[in-house]
Order: structure tokens, then sequence, then C-alpha cells
């Protein structure tokens, strides 16, 4: 891949070009993959930490800044998270264990919802639906799929026909895009 080619991809992102970040995934995925499975060692957690990376990356793309290589800015910003989420961890595990019962500590230490989730969860329903009308056509698309067909996202994956991390990273934005809609309507 020509490093002309991905500042140009970078410049579409910045003007929210859905094709120009279909490329950048793709063309660096494999490479933060790799590089996340070596540091972890645990394949979920490196496709997890790879998917909040691209998440990141996306959303704060307008930051980028053109003097360095792709690449080096999307490693950063994954050891950032595996800092932050090292931190998490450490907090959860100083959790005196003595004053819960076995189940309550299990239960904390399972996935909770992204406060992106808890916010959608807690909305009217039709509330809700009117705010899922106002995103655009892929992330209604992909939201409708997962949380009201309830669909996995390997069958999501199938039915548009699209990448399975290409899913995974559309459902994030789409999460986050909606959730800043339910919080800007609320102030």
């Amino acid at each position: 891949m020509k490093p002309e080619a991905v500042y140009e991809a970078i410049n579409l992102a910045k003007t929210n070009n859905q094709k120009a970040f279909g490329y950048l995934f793709e063309s660096f995925w494999d490479y933060l993959y790799s590089y996340l499975l070596k540091k972890t060692g645990n394949e979920d957690q490196a496709e997890d930490i790879a998917v909040r990376t691209f998440a990141k990356a996306f959303d704060k793309i307008h930051t980028f800044n053109p003097s360095f290589k792709f690449e080096t800015w999307l490693t950063t910003i994954s050891k950032n998270i595996q800092i932050d989420q090292h931190r998490k961890q450490n907090s959860k595990n100083k959790i005196d264990s003595t004053a819960y019962d076995e189940r309550t500590v299990t239960e904390i230490q399972d996935g909770n919802p992204s406060p992106e989730d808890l916010l959608i969860i807690t909305q009217n329903l039709s509330d809700l639906l009117q705010k899922i009308k106002t995103l655009k056509r892929e992330y209604k698309t992909i939201i409708r799929l997962r949380y009201f067909e309830e669909l996995s996202y390997k069958e999501i994956s199938e039915r548009l026909e699209l990448p399975l991390n290409t899913v995974k990273v559309t459902l994030l934005r789409a999460k986050k895009v909606l959730a800043q809609e339910i919080t800007k309507n609320e102030e």
C-alpha cells in the first residue's frame, strides 16, 4: 500500500467518507491485530483491542498528524487502550472479595454493558426508534439487525456481505453516534 493512497484515504475519512474508513480498516487490520496478538497472547483480547482502536481512531481521525505513519498512530492508540484496560482490571482486582459472596464477585468481573449500551437500554422505545431514524442508513441497518433481529456478528456479516471486523467497528461506531444523539437531546 502506497503512503499517498493512505494519506488520501485519511483526508477522505476526515470528511466522513465511509469507503475511506473501510479502506483504512482493511489495510491496517492485519498489521494491528498481529501486533496486539504478540503483545497480549490472546486472540479475543487482541481482536477486542483492535476493534476499539479503530473505533477510537475513526472518531479522532481529524486529530491525525500526517508527519507520523498511520500505523504508528494506531499502535499508540492501542497501547493507550491496553494501559486503560490494565488499570481498570487492576482496580477490579482490588475489590475486597470477602465483603461479597462468590456470585456477586463473578457478576462484577463478567462483561458489563458499555456506557453506550446502558444509555440505549434505558431509553423509551418510541424515543429510541426516533433517534435511530436520524442515523445514517448503514448505522440504522446494523443496529436493527443486532438489537431488533438479534443476529450475531457473523450472521450480520453474512447478510450484509461485509467482513466480520467491519461489522464490529460499524456497530461500535453506530452505538457511539446513537449514544451521542441520546445525550444531546437530554441536555
